[in-house]
């Protein structure tokens, strides 16, 4: 072997050969090459080697004399699982390479090797290492995002939620998550997957009310070549795509009664026919439900199918909004300011004042956690100081008649144009104020055109408030 060093291929090799002569010559040759080598002559003492230590590669011959490669192969894989391991023979054919990979092996040499060739298959090995190592780290990522320690809450509703989600998540029970809209039923779902036997499957979701019936029909299914207009070609559909993991069916309430049909079906048969298809597809599905919808009234006005609801609503996760919950909001809010702040590079925003949280928890949310993340994802990046204030709020949640605060003052005799002037003109000139009086951002913040917010100054006696220019 030739002595040219590559400084940029690195890693840790364990090296097994029962001919020492052979073991330490390509042992040098490897370190040459900028590799940490041990060495192993046999089976017992590759175990050995294997249970102290961790290794990115193994490059062991099949022929040992107290053993044979494929063994050290197994007991490699079951106790260091990351480790790439490359079979070398001096009496190879194809059905000892078939055998070695299928056994596990990453790649199988033949002996004499070719120094080049040798190279090649460690840097590839070692790639495919580092590849599935960042995998790996990804996976516990999205884990760690989508899991349960990902969803906030202390209130009495969302703890019993948390506990049946622990007590299901193993089973393949059916489960449907109801709530308004923004609550979090995506999350949930995920989570349910993340916690279940099923979380190394996919976890496959359809927003089925995004879709006309005959789309949602070859997304969920599938569809052969030839079914429709378009259908160039097979499609593989969600349900197949799930198989072995999760599928999570979003806004089902909006499904047609011809697609209840078909839902009610798979859901009992776990069986169904692509579009255009005669071929019968069995698929091993965790499937998980969610709605905004009172389907309990859909039933009973006919508009949705009673034995499909009662073969969804087995297990039934309520979300409560998030006005009926005040006091996980400061918790909710801390968690998405620190996601904003790292995603955005804004360490400086530390906290929320006590007059911002308790307009936050005043304030009706309409759209639940979603808007909370909204609304704090765009104080973090508009706010000027370190602590978000009540100033730094969107205008309707400062206003104490929208929010919930401040009381009724009783009726004073004036118009109702008149009432609204006074909190019309307080909200203006805050938000005036706080842009310094640049009139397009303040109008971009109100969410009207800047001709509208010209005439309400005009009317509203701010024009000659604004400070001179020069």
């Amino acid at each position: 072997m030739s002595s040219s060093r590559h400084a940029d291929v690195q890693g840790s090799l364990l090296l097994v050969d029962d001919d020492h002569q052979v073991l330490e010559s390509m042992a040098d040759w490897l370190r040459d090459q900028g590799f940490a080598v041990d060495t192993a002559t046999g089976q017992a003492e590759a175990v050995e080697r294997l249970t102290a230590k961790g290794y990115d590669l193994l490059l062991c011959d099949i022929r040992l004399q107290d053993g044979d490669g494929f063994d050290v192969l197994e007991q490699a894989l079951r106790r260091r699982p990351g480790m790439q391991v490359i079979l070398l023979t001096g009496y190879g054919n194809a059905d000892s390479a078939i055998d070695a990979i299928r056994a596990g092996a990453f790649d199988y040499l033949t002996k004499p090797l070719i120094d080049d060739e040798l190279l090649m298959a460690i840097e590839r090995a070692l790639s495919q290492k580092k590849v599935l190592a960042e995998n790996t780290a990804l996976k516990q990522k999205l884990d760690r995002k989508h899991g349960m320690g990902h969803i906030v809450g202390s209130d009495q509703r969302m703890m019993r939620v948390f506990d049946i989600i622990e007590s299901v998540a193993d089973t393949r029970a059916t489960v449907l998550v109801t709530g308004e809209s923004g609550t979090g039923k995506s999350l949930l779902a995920r989570a349910i997957h993340t916690r279940s036997d099923r979380r190394s499957g996919p976890f496959v979701e359809v927003a089925c009310g995004a879709l006309p019936e005959n789309l949602l029909e070859s997304e969920l299914f599938g569809h052969v070549a030839g079914a429709f207009t378009g259908a160039v070609s097979n499609k593989v559909g969600k349900f197949l795509q799930a198989d072995g993991g999760t599928i999570f069916l979003d806004e089902i309430g909006t499904a047609t009664p011809a697609m209840q049909v078909k839902l009610l079906r798979v859901l009992q048969e776990l069986a169904f026919e692509a579009v255009g298809g005669s071929e019968t597809h069995r698929v091993d599905v965790r499937v998980v439900l969610a709605t905004n919808e009172d389907l309990a009234k859909n039933v009973a006005d006919g508009s949705f199918r009673q034995d499909l609801y009662y073969r969804i609503n087995v297990i039934n996760l309520e979300i409560p909004p998030l006005r009926g919950r005040s006091s996980d909001i400061p918790l909710l809010a801390r968690k998405f300011l620190d996601e904003v702040r790292e995603d955005a590079n804004r360490p400086n925003v530390e906290g929320f004042s006590d007059d911002a949280v308790a307009a936050m928890q005043r304030y009706n949310w309409p759209g639940n956690v979603r808007e909370l993340q909204n609304v704090v994802e765009r104080c973090v990046l508009l706010s000027r100081g370190n602590v978000i204030g009540l100033h730094d709020l969107p205008p309707e949640m400062r206003l104490p008649g929208l929010t919930g605060g401040g009381g009724s003052t009783g009726y004073t005799g004036q118009s109702l144009k008149e009432a609204l002037e006074g909190p019309e003109r307080a909200i203006i000139l805050e938000v005036l104020e706080l842009n310094q009086w640049n009139r397009n951002e303040t109008a971009d913040q109100l969410g009207i055109n800047r001709t509208t917010l010209y005439k309400k100054m005009k009317r509203l006696g701010l024009e000659d408030r604004a400070p001179a220019v020069g």
